[in-house]
């Protein structure tokens, strides 16, 4: 039984009351009256089915202490494109971690990934799959942000006695439930960084010995990692927003990328006991102004070929919000249908304002069975100037030929009259042999001394290069960081099936506690996006922001692998006829043919041969 032997008693009295009340309603010969509804014995069934569902709810909620939210927050960008990002939460108050704790039955929490945490001991898990490259000068700043091609960190509990036996076990795994290529990772592109990736949830492991790092600049993200995602899900892709992630709309997009989040929270406000909290995000920018002849409106019917029909049954909260910041007289918003309200949230230092869409709220569903969310302009609107994000990095690669290099990081604080520090973390394949002296960090034109750096050199085909620094960034300054490398000569089985096309080098991090521009209010309750509540800041001044560069594509010395073919090609043909000729003469067996024939062929014969100087038969 999926409930448990907590409530057999109670379901078996339900039942039992539902049947008879069941039997009552087919079997009553009653008739309505004039004024009376009349009222089906299938409706019966299904409403006397629906109070038992309700009642068994209630029930599990009460014992397991479950609860599922799901929300779309949906950001119309200056560039006219729109940006929706799906936020689904799932919190179960429940420690997995506890010594002796057994736990055997799941409602809401996946029990695939309740097991990994159980087994192997993880006290965080942050994985995301990402295809295309955020464009914060064009789009400003994301909820949350994640580098191209796969990412996955996490920390694993004290009580973890071997890390990495329980890595590489924990990757095989990840890859088998999500479909992806993770049993790539490696010691070659694992690092365990001391400062860059600091727990998200409850503090009680901070020695960086218990995290491990790695990325895959090269995974391509699909379907295949889309559709187990989904499944995660209580509701899976039935009923609620779940139902708008239609993959060939959503991978037909400029920017996809979907994460999930496991993370330990506190259960009450006194923090005696823990909970753990399930975050999956999905974040899709769509180009809705070219698919609108030139127009910035849009609808969800556009966006996503679909429209939200129900809210998941199992869920707590269930919410579109539309950021309507912008809504003033000369850029007038129309929306339709009516939002039931408007609430205000700070996010990355400024306020914005949503219009609130309650999905549980029966007003919405009143003109249609669905509800589809239209966003129109009153004037039309050209594409506007797009403000210029306060904290932004570029990376590029220079140099020629295929022996050295240099690996160049361009940091921008835009902040007017602030300053503040930036924690950078480069980390490089072990191919690329870094010259750590020649590392320059130019501010103004003139030498900015980290505060705090951190190498880990590489190890050939054992492990890459990790570095991080702790550099500051004086107001309306642009920081370069620059270092040289060589490049080495793999192995030909090194070598990729299409080695010129290049080696992909995964982004750099950006950590950083930014300066807020207008006061940081708490804002506690559930009015407001979850997806503004993922970082939590400690004061009111700044807020907290992990950015990642551009990966980049490396060229190494390539061998020419025709030669080879060619050398292949020529020695099987050489021993084909050699040892062709060889067994045939081996093989075969002569013998003397009498020629037999009449007299008159062979005088003729004779003849011919008289004629042309030749012995007669």
């Amino acid at each position: 039984c999926q409930w448990g032997p907590f409530s057999l008693e109670n379901f078996a009295a339900t039942m039992s009351y539902a049947c008879i009340s069941l039997v009552l309603l087919l079997f009553s010969p009653v008739k309505p009256e004039v004024n009376e509804e009349v009222r089906y014995p299938e409706q019966e069934i299904h409403n006397a089915a629906t109070l038992v569902e309700n009642k068994l709810t209630e029930e599990a909620d009460s014992a397991f202490g479950d609860r599922f939210d799901e929300e779309l927050v949906i950001h119309p960008l200056q560039s006219g494109d729109a940006y929706a990002n799906f936020l689904f939460r799932t919190r179960w108050d429940l420690d997995l971690l506890q010594p002796g704790s057994k736990v055997s039955h799941y409602r809401l929490f996946p029990k695939s990934l309740g097991q990994v945490i159980s087994k192997y001991a993880v006290r965080e898990l942050h994985l995301s799959f990402t295809q295309g490259f955020w464009r914060t000068q064009a789009w400003g700043e994301p909820f949350l942000q994640a580098p191209a091609g796969a990412e996955l960190w996490v920390w694993f509990d004290e009580t973890n006695n071997d890390i990495d036996r329980s890595w590489k076990e924990l990757t095989n795994v990840l890859s088998g439930i999500f479909c992806a290529s993770l049993n790539f990772v490696d010691s070659t592109n694992t690092v365990s960084p001391t400062a860059s990736f600091k727990p998200l949830g409850i503090v009680n492991v901070t020695d960086h010995k218990f995290l491990r790092h790695a990325v895959l600049p090269r995974e391509i993200a699909c379907t295949e990692n889309l559709t187990p995602w989904k499944k995660l899900l209580p509701c899976g892709s039935k009923a609620g927003l779940a139902t708008l992630l239609k993959a060939e709309r959503l991978f037909y997009t400029s920017y996809h990328s979907q994460a999930v989040h496991i993370r330990p929270i506190c259960k009450d406000s006194d923090c005696l006991s823990t909970s753990w909290e399930l975050t999956q995000s999905l974040s899709v920018v769509l180009d809705v102004h070219t698919s609108g002849q030139g127009k910035k409106e849009w609808s969800l019917f556009k966006m996503f070929s679909r429209t939200v029909t129900e809210a998941c049954p199992l869920a707590t909260r269930s919410t579109i919000y539309v950021d309507i910041t912008n809504n003033d007289q000369e850029n007038e918003i129309l929306l339709t249908p009516t939002p039931v309200g408007q609430t205000e949230a700070t996010v990355h230092g400024s306020k914005r304002t949503y219009a609130v869409y309650d999905l549980f709220q029966p007003q919405l569903y009143s003109a249609s069975r669905s509800v589809n969310v239209i966003l129109k302009w009153k004037q039309r609107q050209e594409l506007s100037v797009v403000s210029v994000p306060l904290l932004y990095a570029e990376r590029y690669v220079s140099g020629y030929g295929l022996q050295t290099g240099e690996i160049n990081t361009l940091i921008y604080n835009n902040h007017a009259f602030r300053a503040f520090p930036v924690l950078l973390m480069e980390t490089v394949p072990w191919y690329l042999r870094l010259y750590v002296h020649t590392l320059t960090i130019i501010t103004k034109g003139k030498e900015n001394k980290p505060s705090y750096i951190h190498y880990e050199p590489a190890k050939d085909r054992k492990r890459p290069h990790l570095l991080e620094m702790l550099i500051q960034l004086p107001a309306g300054s642009v920081t370069k960081v620059t270092i040289q490398f060589e490049r080495a000569l793999l192995k030909w089985t090194e070598y990729p099936p299409d080695p010129n096309h290049g080696f992909y080098v995964s982004s750099s991090v950006l950590s950083a506690s930014v300066p807020s521009v207008v006061s940081m209010t708490v804002y506690d309750g559930d009015n407001i996006p979850m997806s503004t509540k993922i970082f939590p800041f400690s004061d009111g001044s700044s807020y907290f922001v992990r950015l990642y560069t551009e990966p980049l594509l490396v060229n190494l010395p390539t061998p020419d692998f025709s030669m080879p073919y060619n050398v292949i090609c020529l020695t099987c043909t050489v021993v084909a006829v050699g040892y062709g000729s060889l067994y045939n003469l081996l093989t075969r067996t002569f013998q003397i043919d009498e020629q037999s024939g009449s007299r008159l062929t062979v005088r003729l014969a004779n003849f011919i041969r008289r004629m042309r100087g030749v012995p007669p038969l």
